[in-house]
């Protein structure tokens, strides 16, 4: 296993951790305290795993199929994970906003999926590359609020306020960057459909 695919599997294997610190922190003795210094720690090693493991995969030569099919993947399972546990517990983000997250990703995988087995690429785009910055910066915003609310510097309320507007205006972009990539490659997919119904 190249040290690149090992970085993404690790990533996969930091969600279920995030979520149960997250849930379960009192019966695991962790002080509210010090439960953001511990998520927001997971976070960091998650997204320096993201930026790594490409870099590594295409410096060492080692770029695979199963690599460029796990990557996003980890990604998608990562980041759709953290908003998913802060549905729960004390930030208590509205679950239909996060779904926003996790259809757009479906979608998107569903085409490139359906577009490669047809033989037709689809290429990634920018907008999809500042949606995961964007998600990734609100995810940070929300852990900043948290370890604020478990100083006391803010409410209950505050944070769930600021949780909230937080990931709206990355469920927003997300929105945006799906359907701009729809529109962008159109007609490679409208392609691959018509090579599907041939």
């Amino acid at each position: 296993m190249s040290l690149a695919l090992a970085l993404t599997l690790v990533r996969i294997a930091l969600s279920p951790l995030f979520l149960v610190l997250y849930l379960y922190y009192p019966s695991l003795h962790i002080s509210l305290a010090m439960l953001p210094i511990l998520l927001l720690g997971i976070m960091v090693i998650a997204e320096i795993s993201d930026l790594l493991d490409g870099h590594l995969a295409r410096k060492n030569n080692q770029v695979t199929e199963l690599g460029k099919l796990l990557d996003p993947m980890a990604d998608s399972i990562f980041r759709i994970s953290v908003f998913l546990t802060f549905t729960q517990g004390l930030v208590q983000l509205p679950l239909l906003l996060v779904f926003v997250f996790f259809y757009r990703d479906s979608i998107i995988s569903t085409l490139r999926t359906l577009c490669a087995l047809r033989g037709v690429a689809l290429a990634a785009r920018t907008s999809g590359k500042i949606k995961a910055v964007i998600q990734a910066v609100s995810a940070f915003f929300i852990l900043i609020a948290l370890t604020f609310h478990a100083q006391g510097l803010i409410s209950l309320e505050e944070l769930k306020n600021i949780s909230f507007y937080s990931a709206l205006t990355a469920a927003i972009y997300t929105v945006y960057s799906g359907v701009e990539y729809i529109t962008a490659n159109y007609f490679y997919i409208k392609k691959a459909l018509a090579k599907s119904q041939g």
